[in-house]
């Protein structure tokens, strides 16, 4: 009897598990123009290579990975530029390009994972961490926190600054130099996963001032114990927002945070003023 090409399809699967998973892709669209790179093409870059990642924020542990320096992968870019890493579950981490492009101290890697070699699960009935996950070689210095650690990385994009894109997000123009301050604490920790007002990119987690701002329902001590750690205060197994301790953001930095939420407070979209 003859092999028809639906059983010779059936007998490909069969004899070549692994071969889907080499279908993962890496979009990146820059300033340059758009390039996808597979999984196999980054695995084998002239500049990959193994390293070791003490405490990776993903999986709390030391992990090993092949990877890339990501500044190799950022043809066009420039440090005053501003990216974005996109996740597949709708995570957006915002990320000024002079870390990214840095080739000293705190330094910016894309790891790759090796579809004969997977990574494992990051929890009971989860996926790992890949196929692409943005880490870092010694995050402690420049304090890289754990929101510019995106893992199950689709896209990184080229943006305009924040204050082009979202001004919805922007304090008063009279707004004290704590709030300002505030601000930047929120993009490098909250934006991530929030939007605020409607505006920013994350499809992750909730508004934080639609229809009600954090410091509207919550006392002021619960919300701050709330962000140092959630598990604290509301405690479910379905949690996903982690722990902020004070060496990701400090006491100053977080009276600053909710400095800035609490201003907004009273900037609510389509508010007066």
């Amino acid at each position: 009897m003859p092999v028809t090409l639906p059983r010779l399809a059936l007998l490909g699967a069969l004899l070549f598990p692994v071969a889907a998973a080499w279908a993962a892709e890496l979009r990146l669209e820059l300033p340059g123009g758009t390039q996808t790179w597979s999984s196999e093409e980054l695995l084998r870059h002239p500049q990959a290579r193994d390293l070791d990642i003490p405490a990776d924020v993903a999986y709390r542990r030391n992990m090993r990975y092949r990877a890339v320096p990501l500044a190799a992968l950022l043809k066009g870019v420039h440090p005053e530029d501003h990216l974005q890493a996109v996740a597949s579950d709708g995570f957006a981490a915002e990320l000024p390009a002079a870390p990214l492009l840095a080739e000293q101290g705190s330094q910016a890697w894309l790891a790759i994972e090796d579809p004969q070699r997977p990574w494992p699960p990051l929890g009971a009935g989860k996926p790992s961490a890949g196929p692409f996950y943005l880490v870092w070689s010694k995050p402690e210095e420049k304090r890289i926190g754990p929101e510019q650690w995106p893992f199950q990385v689709v896209r990184i994009r080229y943006q305009s600054p924040l204050a082009e894109r979202f001004p919805a997000l922007l304090p008063a123009a009279d707004a004290s130099a704590e709030v300002r301050a505030g601000f930047a604490v929120f993009q490098k920790n909250c934006l991530a996963c929030h939007r605020l007002n409607g505006a920013g990119d994350a499809q992750f987690g909730p508004d934080l001032n639609l229809p009600y701002n954090p410091t509207e329902y919550f006392q002021p001590q619960f919300l701050a114990r709330y962000i140092r750690d959630p598990q604290a205060l509301r405690q479910w197994p379905q949690a996903k927002m982690p722990a902020f301790p004070e060496r990701v953001i400090d006491d100053q930095e977080l009276r600053q945070l909710i400095g800035y939420l609490r201003h907004m407070a009273g900037r609510k979209a389509g508010a007066a003023g």
